[in-house]
Parts: structure tokens; C-alpha cells; sequence
């Protein structure tokens, strides 16, 4: 399971010319299951997130977790995080969850993180076309990923 962090002060998702999720100061989370991630990796992930201390504090030190400055979570699934770029110039998905399995761990990921953090999560439409955009706020990025429960990066 990976995930991409992105501390904003917006973004928000488009599918088929709606907004269909929106959010002030926040994390914007691409989030892309792997075959053979569990709910235990979702749990882990949302846990780290929820603790992750990367807003300024009043000395503008990166103290600050997303609940300590009431922030929202905008996740958006994408299977592209999963690509295989060993071999060749095309990438491979083949360590991609299946689409059933990655839908239901991507909603078990949601609702952790809705139970972790005091502002709303909000997210893309699953297997849609989209277009993201968002307002990148340091730029702040982090790299995460979860196997067997426990967090590798």
C-alpha cells in the first residue's frame, strides 16, 4: 500500500465535469492498494498520517499534526502508484490490487482516517477519470508505504 501526502491549503477533484470532493488546509492523499495489502495496512496508514507532524507551530517548526490545525483529508485512489518501471518504457500494473479489492481496502482506508483526524474526508470517485488540483502549501510531500502492517518508507 502507498500513499503520497501532500500538505495543501486546497484541492480538490473533478469526475465528469462535477466536483466531486473538496478541501481547505489539509493532506491531499493519492492512495494506490497493492495485491495482498489488508485492512491492517489501511489501519497503520491512516494512523501514521493522523500523527504525521508537518504544519508549522507558532516558531514555524514542522510540529503540528493535521488535528492540531483542524485540517481535512482529499484521498483519491490511483492504481498508477503501484507502476513497475524496471523493465522496458511501458509501466506494469501487475502489482496493482484488482479493482474489487483495491475499491473496498481504498473505502476501509477512508473510514480510518475519518475516525483518526477531527476534519472531514472527502475523495475522488473510484476507477474514474479525473482531474485533481490542488495547491501544494511548503511544497510538503511525503512518501508512505505500509506492508504486513508496518510502515517501510
Amino acid at each position: 500500500m502507498k500513499a503520497i501526502i501532500q500538505r495543501v491549503t486546497h484541492a480538490s477533484v473533478t469526475a465528469d465535469g462535477k466536483t466531486v470532493g473538496e478541501i481547505g488546509k489539509g493532506y491531499m492523499i493519492l492512495f494506490g492498494a497493492a495485491q495482498g495489502d489488508t485492512d491492517a495496512d489501511c489501519e497503520k496508514l491512516a494512523d501514521k498520517i493522523s500523527k504525521l507532524r508537518i504544519f508549522a507551530d507558532e516558531n514555524d517548526k514542522t510540529n503540528l499534526s493535521i488535528n492540531d490545525v483542524g485540517g481535512d483529508i482529499l484521498a483519491v485512489s490511483q492504481f498508477t502508484l503501484l507502476a513497475d518501471c524496471h523493465h522496458g518504457n511501458r509501466p506494469s500494473f501487475i502489482c496493482a490490487g484488482k479493482p474489487d479489492e483495491a475499491n473496498r481496502l481504498f473505502e476501509v482506508f477512508k473510514a480510518k482516517c475519518a475516525e483518526k483526524i477531527s476534519g472531514k474526508v472527502e475523495s475522488g470517485v473510484f476507477g474514474a477519470q479525473m482531474q485533481v488540483t490542488l495547491t501544494n502549501d511548503g511544497p510538503f510531500t511525503i512518501y508512505l508505504e505500509c506492508r504486513n502492517g508496518e510502515i517501510l518508507a
